[in-house]
């Protein structure tokens, strides 16, 4: 990546450098390794716990010495998600940038600005000799984006600042102070193989081109899911015809992304082979109204594949009943007026993959009540166990409550008010964020959440608003001035 002339520059060098260092969830040693030596060789007080977390302490520029400590928090890993066509190894390629527009994307991956900007914006306050602030305390957490594991490793004693801004928001001039707490449920279903019917006709169906998205901030856009959607079309084809046998099914990756194509072989009696494709066509005509505004790229294919042995039927048929059954999407929305109607509990159905003796159901659920988050994984663990269905849940991550005394919160929204004219929007949100583990772990501290503004996170089609980075760094600044006193 080129900087282009883009501003804040310091900024835009640090987030060039970074994309050009693999880091994938669970796979963060080499963005370790490089925090480490940054700090190190700026002089800065640097450590790495047993976890992999990464802090950088800058001590008070002159004059600001009594402020209390503010901790800058952002997590280095990425989501790591490229189209389908695209060569490109995650472990070992940097990623492509280009500019288009007032946005920065890349060439067929993820951009890993979700949440590489913002340990951007922690190391350019870190190398400035130019801004005014108190003692900082910059902390760059691992694994955010498949369980959190870095904050839920985190010790008690690792960060000792008495307030956090966490750089992990995607919504410029919206300061979050609330998030979700989340599970996974992992069903699995165990068969044997068997030769398909004589005189049977092999199909392969595949669907792709969905936006897809992120299943928190974006379960509440109504758009389409590719597992639910070939989920719907099996089971109107096993309504319909006698006879067909599914041979695999492949849709989806992570946990946190809503599936955006997949596919699924299935052998069908020879004599309604094109009766099938004809449903498939129909069918295709049919979803895309239905999602004629979220979803306009939809591409669907159906063509003959070679033969191979089939899932048991019983096997097949339950999962496939169950697919239809399942919740997916919004469940309840938070009766709390001062959210603003935000999603409370929902779930996404978010990877299926068949082996040679299984399939295997990833699904997340998130509330920001507690006790409803039980409930949405009870609901979606019933439906697999009456599938036959193996189910396990996760231990998850909790929610992060409003706190409604918050002196940052006070001062991020009165710096916004004062630099930009205009009230911003104090909000919570549907997502996890590493704020719900703090809480937990640091009962007193006081935290908020904002940052530039990002879109189709999780996806190919990540893309970054240029302008907002400016906007946030500004806003940042003029925080880190008004922080209170010790």
């Amino acid at each position: 990546m080129k900087n282009n002339g883009l501003q804040p520059k310091i900024v835009f060098d640090q987030f060039a450098r970074i994309n050009e260092i693999p880091r994938p969830s669970k796979h963060e040693e080499k963005m370790i390794e490089y925090l480490k030596n940054w700090g190190e060789s700026h002089g800065l007080d640097t450590k790495v716990d047993e976890t992999g977390n990464v802090i950088i302490r800058k001590p008070a520029t002159k004059g600001y010495e009594d402020r209390a400590v503010v901790i800058l928090q952002s997590h280095m890993d990425m989501v790591c998600d490229k189209l389908v066509d695209v060569e490109f190894d995650f472990n070992t390629d940097p990623i492509r940038t280009y500019i288009d527009g007032e946005w920065l994307t890349a060439e067929g991956t993820t951009l890993g600005a979700d949440d590489g900007i913002g340990c951007a914006i922690e190391l350019a306050i870190l190398e400035s000799d130019d801004i005014e602030h108190g003692p900082i305390e910059c902390v760059f957490t691992r694994d955010e984006e498949t369980g959190l594991t870095g904050a839920e490793g985190m010790k008690s004693d690792f960060m000792t600042g008495d307030y956090l801004i966490n750089l992990d928001s995607e919504d410029e001039g919206e300061i979050f102070v609330s998030c979700a707490g989340g599970r996974n449920t992992q069903a699995k279903f165990v068969f044997k193989r068997e030769e398909a019917p004589a005189g049977s006709f092999f199909l392969c169906g595949r669907l792709k081109g969905l936006i897809g998205g992120h299943s928190g901030d974006d379960i509440n856009k109504k758009r389409a899911n590719a597992i639910k959607l070939l989920g719907r079309f099996l089971f109107q084809t096993m309504k319909r015809y006698d006879g067909v046998r599914l041979a695999q099914f492949h849709s989806g990756k992570l946990h946190n992304a809503i599936p955006r194509d997949g596919m699924f072989v299935i052998a069908v009696p020879d004599n309604v082979k094109e009766n099938v494709r004809a449903d498939w066509n129909i069918f295709a005509a049919e979803v895309e109204d239905e999602f004629h505004v979220t979803d306009t790229q939809m591409q669907w294919l159906m063509e003959s594949t070679d033969a191979e042995p089939v899932i048991e039927s019983q096997v097949a048929h339950n999962f496939i009943w169950a697919l239809q059954a399942v919740d997916n999407g919004i469940y309840a929305i938070c009766q709390d007026e001062a959210l603003g109607g935000m999603v409370e509990t929902s779930s996404n159905i978010a990877a299926v993959h068949s082996s040679e003796t299984e399939i295997s159901i990833l699904s997340s659920q998130r509330s920001n009540v507690m006790s409803n988050l039980d409930n949405m994984c009870a609901t979606i663990q019933a439906v697999f166990e009456l599938a036959g269905a193996n189910v396990v849940s996760s231990d998850g991550y909790p929610a992060w409550k409003m706190r409604a005394d918050s002196k940052l919160t006070d001062v991020v929204v009165s710096t916004y008010k004062r630099l930009f004219g205009k009230d911003p929007v104090v909000r919570g949100i549907h997502a996890g964020l590493e704020c719900g583990l703090f809480s937990e772990r640091y009962p007193n501290l006081d935290m908020v959440s904002f940052g530039p503004t990002l879109r189709f996170v999780h996806t190919p089609d990540e893309r970054l608003h240029i302008p907002t980075v400016q906007m946030v760094w500004n806003h940042l600044l003029e925080v880190l001035k008004q922080i209170p006193q010790k």
